[in-house]
């Protein structure tokens, strides 16, 4: 039952519920309170006081309204709601005397802090603070601490809000950041100097209300103002996380998330965060055609007439990327069918049932893991495979939550019970029909993966298949698989790979590669097509959940290098299969007219169970689809900062750990 409070905030009446906090209530009455360390995804700390407000009738003192709650507030003497007043002057004079202390020790850094234009403590100095100083004495100092080759710490400029603290222990689940010494000795400091070991480590760069953590690779290379700002999606993983892409000139130069409830909240992986090096190197920028076992530079005219002639008269099939757009997997099939080829999208073997959204997408909302009670993870580790939606299942953890792990034993940052290795673990498992099961890749990549995929099914209603690949549920949902799987695709003299890295294709065919990076596919290539990487085009992706969402541009493919639906209408016209679409607005009407949920941009459609055969199930130990979290794509893998972050993973891996 709701506890429905009235209060009135700066003379205006507001009906809220008595759990919320002051400055909760306050931002629902359109108030702004401006606040340090409060964060609405953290535990409260109420130790910036920089939120404080007047309460009528309370104690003659300020109050902190991010540790206050409207149930707490006494009515007046005739019973009427509880007055709070946000700018009374007991509250300015509160709020300049606690900026002004925050300032006492803080540095003036400003015109060389990499947080400048973009800091909190900036911008509420400017709005609350005051424009003089009564401290006369030396500025305390402290040491800068060492937390790995993504996060530059400057503690000289902490304010303690402890923000960072709280974030890698409720959320990133590490225990390796605190608070040590009181007083004037207070400081924010790493267990033993330690360097942070998480996947979600970067948030804690956004959390930073001031300079004291910025981004290592990004630092002093741009300031915010020059920067251009466009809204997209991250293709690293299968979550679909909302980011935002600033670009200065035609570089990328940082990518930072957005906030959505439904998909990310507001974090994102660490691979997401800082990949953007690897959008500059080993880049395809020129068409290539391979003449006497060597790779040459050619025209667009010439590679796409080489291209033409080689599919000529010939069997031709096509295998898709684990980054492509849905446009450009629904260009390749119309081209490949339209010649009597098959295509497919699932490169590495996952048994996924075509046509059944509820077995390759599953029935549920990665929402949903937040109020679940218990959780059955089969072949899969989320804490690699999507950091951010194990962040989620923690939180559900936190909530009370049971979790259950059938697969290889792992670090997740919160406990489970480990049901075993094997598929007679799987079969050991009892149906309920509150539980959410969890099923990886890993699980679906062995011969008896369609049976793994219906004895999950089995266990409960509730299923979320975790895919790897961006890609891949787009590509399911316009039917680009077939019944023989890649072993079809094989068979056929000319192979069109549309960017599948994570595939070795045999000696024989004849092969033309499409794709953004001189990954492993390029270097298997007849004939190279550049094409542009997903923050050069716009593109629709469909995530785990089944959610469509739009990316869009950021910044221009280099060189020679072209949008990759407008290759596959450019080859087609030259192979007299012309596509029936000029711009990729009639393609998306074409798309939508064939698959309509994918019109549906940001909305997760309902899927109805469509049961499963049972199958018999074999009896290996199930195998993780993905063992380096950093080095997952082709992208990843041109990054020189993700070389050097798996390379850093290994060794602490390998580290012999000294015997007690």
């Amino acid at each position: 039952m709701s506890d429905i409070r009235k209060i009135i905030i700066d003379g205006k009446e507001v009906e809220v519920e008595g759990a919320m906090t002051l400055i909760q209530a306050c931002e629902e009455a359109g108030v702004e309170i401006p606040r340090f360390c409060y964060h609405e995804r953290l535990s409260i700390a109420g130790n910036c006081r920089m939120c404080l407000v007047e309460v009528v009738g309370g104690p003659p003192k300020p109050a902190a309204s991010c540790a206050m709650q409207v149930r707490d507030l006494r009515p007046g003497p005739e019973g009427q709601p509880p007055v709070v007043k946000t700018n009374s002057p007991m509250v300015k004079k509160a709020r300049e005397g606690v900026m002004e202390f925050l300032l006492i020790n803080h540095p003036l850094d400003c015109p060389i802090c990499d947080q400048g234009g973009e800091c909190d403590l900036q911008d509420q100095a400017m709005a609350y603070g005051v424009d003089f100083s009564r401290y006369r004495e030396p500025k305390r100092a402290t040491e800068d601490l060492d937390l790995g080759p993504l996060v530059e710490t400057h503690m000289t400029r902490c304010i303690s809000c402890t923000r960072c603290v709280r974030f890698t222990t409720e959320v990133a689940g590490i225990s390796q950041m605190g608070q040590t010494g009181r007083g004037e000795d207070a400081e924010i400091t790493s267990y033993l100097g330690e360097t942070l070991d998480s996947n979600l480590q970067g948030n804690i760069i956004d959390l930073c209300p001031v300079g004291a953590l910025v981004s290592k690779p990004y630092a002093f290379t741009a300031r915010p103002w020059e920067l251009t700002k466009t809204e997209s999606i991250d293709v690293m993983d299968a979550l679909g996380s909302n980011i935002r892409v600033d670009t200065k000139g035609r570089e990328v130069m940082r990518f930072l998330p957005r906030n959505h409830d439904g998909v990310n909240e507001e974090w994102i992986s660490d691979k997401t965060r800082f990949v953007w090096d690897g959008l500059r190197r080993q880049r395809l920028d020129t068409p290539y055609i391979r003449e006497n076992g060597k790779l040459r530079k050619a025209s667009w005219p010439e590679a796409l007439q080489a291209a033409a002639k080689a599919m000529e008269g010939k069997s031709v099939s096509g295998l898709i990327g684990d980054l492509a757009p849905v446009e450009a997997a629904y260009a390749l099939k119309q081209l490949i069918e339209g010649r009597g080829g098959v295509v497919e999208c699932r490169t590495d073997g996952a048994k996924l049932p075509a046509g059944n959204r509820s077995g390759y997408v599953g029935t549920v909302a990665i929402e949903d893991l937040d109020t679940a009670r218990e959780v059955i993870l089969i072949g899969t580790n989320p804490a690699i495979e999507a950091p951010v939606l194990n962040a989620r299942i923690r939180k559900a953890w936190t909530r009370g939550a049971n979790v259950t792990l059938v697969g290889a034993a792992c670090d997740l940052t919160y406990d489970y019970t480990h049901a075993g290795t094997d598929r007679a673990a799987l079969s050991g498992l009892k149906p309920s029909d509150d539980a959410i099961v969890v099923v990886g890749q890993g699980a679906l990549r062995e011969a008896d993966g369609a049976a793994v995929l219906a004895a999950a099914q089995a266990l409960t209603g509730r299923m979320l298949v975790l895919h790897t690949a961006a890609g891949r549920v787009g590509a399911m949902d316009i039917g680009a698989v077939n019944d023989g799987g890649v072993d079809a695709v094989a068979k056929a003299d000319v192979i069109y790979n549309l960017g599948a890295d994570e595939i070795d294709i045999a000696d024989g065919p004849f092969v033309i590669y499409q794709g953004s990076h001189g990954d492993r596919g390029a270097h298997r290539a007849d004939i190279i097509l550049p094409g542009a990487a997903y923050t050069e085009e716009p593109g629709l992706f469909v995530n785990t959940e089944g959610r469509p969402q739009l990316a869009l541009r950021a910044s221009f493919a280099p060189g020679e290098a072209k949008e990759n639906w407008a290759i596959l209408r450019a080859l087609s016209a030259e192979a007299d299969a012309q596509l029936p679409y000029d711009s990729i607005a009639q393609l998306r009407r074409a798309l939508i007219k064939k698959v309509p949920h994918l019109g549906q941009v940001d909305e997760v459609p309902e899927n109805a169970l469509q049961p499963l055969e049972q199958g018999q199930l074999g009896t290996a130990s199930f195998r993780p689809a993905i063992t380096d979290f950093y080095l997952t794509n082709p992208i990843a893998r041109a990054s020189q900062l993700m070389a050097e972050l798996s390379a850093n993973a290994k060794a602490r891996r390998s580290e012999a750990l000294a015997a007690e």
